[in-house]
């Protein structure tokens, strides 16, 4: 006989997470991993793009631990962060509309914007932007940013700029994103395979539309073809700032294919802020293998 694990399914822009509820639940299993592989797949389990801890933190008002549907651990998650803000407010875990949440990629700080007690939007503070190859991390010569750079993948060269939003995104700027090579280009960076991206990286393509409005599709690293990418946002942003193709400090529509993130690189704090929804999908209750 398994254990009955009560579950929450959320979403940000259609990046659906499994949410268990580490405050309220004794939810006794050791293999966050494996279980996350489980509740994914969407034809024995619940169908999602990983699972994501709400738990207490020593640090912060709330922790988030994310991992994706091939079982790695993220660091960082920005669809995750605004639907665990948002469940934190709802639920009263947190009593204010401002407050702190722990990743492994750092802490965060976050806003929600409720309206008749119902979380509308959050807006999530996810700090500079790491731009220094070692940083990324990435291989290669030098210390420095990487914009604009020639990259070798499969048997075409590509021009990638290199941005972390306390986890790695390999930037690509293309004409027509219906044409951006996500399918091939995506695989071979995304999961530690290239010599340049020894943790992998997740790997964006942006067409940009004008200064303030870009469109943005990903690959992420353990998850593959996502709906939208929080901290791909993010990254394609300032990405775009550093290429002159986008205004820093100006509020930038990031078109994803869920949905639309309104993403801003302040110039004075350095800080990238992310605004965006999120929405519950159901409330369940998974019965988990016993070798769990």
């Amino acid at each position: 006989m398994g254990t009955a694990i009560p579950f929450i399914k959320m979403h940000g822009l259609g990046n659906a997470y499994i949410y268990l509820d580490l405050f309220r639940e004794d939810i006794r299993v050791c293999d966050y991993a494996e279980l996350a592989r489980r509740v994914a797949d969407p034809n024995t389990g619940i169908g999602s793009d990983g699972l994501i801890l709400i738990a207490p933190s020593e640090t912060a008002d709330v922790k988030m631990r994310i991992f994706n549907k091939d079982g790695s651990e993220g660091k960082n998650c920005g669809n995750g962060l605004r639907c665990v803000a948002k469940y934190a407010y709802e639920t009263g875990i947190v009593k204010t509309e401002r407050f702190t949440i722990e990743t492994l990629g750092g802490p965060v700080a976050a806003e929600v914007h409720p309206s008749g007690g119902a979380v509308e939007t959050v807006t999530i503070d996810m700090g500079a932007p790491a731009l220094s190859r070692r940083a990324i991390p990435m291989a290669g010569k030098g210390e420095g940013r990487v914009i604009d750079e020639a990259i070798e993948a499969g048997d075409a060269i590509y021009r990638v700029t290199a941005v972390s939003m306390g986890n790695p995104h390999a930037l690509f700027f293309v004409e027509d994103i219906d044409e951006a090579p996500i399918e091939t280009v995506g695989p071979l960076l995304a999961d530690g395979g290239h010599p340049l991206f020894p943790e992998g990286a997740n790997v964006g393509f942006i067409e940009p539309v004008g200064p303030r409005e870009l469109i943005y599709r990903v690959w992420e690293r353990g998850s593959g073809i996502t709906q939208a990418c929080g901290t791909g946002a993010c990254a394609a942003v300032v990405a775009a700032v550093l290429n002159n193709q986008a205004e820093r400090g100006s509020r930038v529509t990031v078109h994803l294919a869920g949905g639309d993130l309104y993403i801003m690189w302040d110039a004075s704090s350095d800080h990238v802020f992310m605004t965006g929804p999120a929405e519950f999908v159901c409330r369940g209750m998974y019965f988990a293998p016993a070798d769990l």
